[in-house]
């Protein structure tokens, strides 16, 4: 089972606007509502390549109870945890000729939903993985990845964080099985700029130097970079297509190159025959991964969600892994 954790899931209001303009009244072309947040859309897209997750996150109020009603109906299975202050957050999107988005603040977590939060991941088990992401609303200390990453790591259970500055970094010594900046974030890390692929090699090498195992880069329009735990590189150039919506595009990376590893994983005979797969270390577990498969997967789901105005389907995936 893949646990997907969100922190601070929202109901996410696309809209796209022709030629939108900042001071005026703005007619809408399109509209819709979808759930929002890193973890969600990578549960979304998850069940769309068919795999199945479990969604762990805070909810509150009657935006709460809507996106639960939500993510059930898209057949996710859901532990959200609700909360007594405040409502979920509701995030406007605006797709123009740029993309605007006013993002709201989420409901007031107490440290008692915090315990609630813990004691379902004491609950995971030993080769499932777990997927944090996305930044921490303001009432939870800054401390909370490294919390969870504890107690992970305690019970073998491998993880990946989709986190940016001080939240990806907390997390580096506990040895992330995947972690995934995008290229921007990779140079806010190390305070430095990033110019070229060779650059991005450098210093997704210094991630893994600080505790990453796998490193995934995406590079927007100019594709992805992933360095694996064996010491290969992969690069790929972005699919062609039109850009649509680039929402959720960096978690659906996240959805496809989990997919692909558990794909590449059905058969479990290449685990030593000694040892059951229900017994199997998390590093045995992971040694017969398709890394390459993995990769292409990424790429493709990514691209795929930034080719329409939703999360992308297996159909669409399928099409744009052909290009690769």
């Amino acid at each position: 089972m893949v646990y997907t954790i969100t922190f601070n899931p929202a109901l996410d209001y696309i809209s796209q606007v022709d030629n939108f303009e900042i001071g005026k009244i703005n007619r809408t072309k399109t509209e819709k509502i979808l759930p929002g947040g890193k973890g969600l859309n990578v549960s979304m897209v998850l069940k769309n390549l068919g795999i199945e997750s479990t969604a762990i996150g805070f909810i509150a109020g009657f935006t709460g109870d809507e996106l639960q009603r939500e993510i059930k109906s898209r057949g996710i299975k859901t532990e959200f945890i609700k909360v007594n202050n405040g409502i979920t957050r509701i995030n406007v999107k605006i797709s123009s000729n740029v993309e605007t988005a006013l993002n709201g603040n989420g409901p007031q977590i107490t440290d008692e939903d915090i315990d609630k939060l813990l004691s379902k991941v004491k609950q995971i088990n030993k080769n499932d993985i777990v997927v944090l992401a996305g930044n921490i609303p303001k009432s939870i200390k800054k401390d909370i990845y490294e919390i969870i990453c504890t107690e992970l790591k305690k019970r073998d259970i491998q993880f990946v964080v989709d986190a940016t500055r001080e939240l990806l970094v907390s997390a580096l010594k506990f040895n992330p099985f995947l972690v995934k900046p995008n290229r921007e974030e990779l140079a806010e890390t190390f305070n430095t700029k990033i110019k070229t692929k060779e650059d991005i090699i450098i210093y997704a090498k210094k991630l893994q130097e600080m505790g990453a195992k796998n490193v995934l880069v995406s590079l927007g329009g100019d594709g992805a970079i992933l360095v694996t735990m064996e010491g290969k590189e992969y690069y790929s150039k972005a699919p062609k297509g039109k850009v649509l919506n680039t929402v959720g595009s960096g978690d659906s990376m996240v959805a496809g190159f989990i997919a692909g590893l558990k794909k590449s994983n059905e058969n479990t005979e290449n685990i030593s025959k000694t040892t059951t797969y229900e017994k199997a270390s998390s590093e045995e577990f992971v040694q017969n991964y398709d890394f390459e498969k993995a990769f292409k997967m990424g790429i493709a789901a990514g691209s795929a969600s930034a080719f329409s105005m939703d999360l992308a389907t297996e159909e669409e995936v399928n099409n744009v892994l052909k290009q690769l």
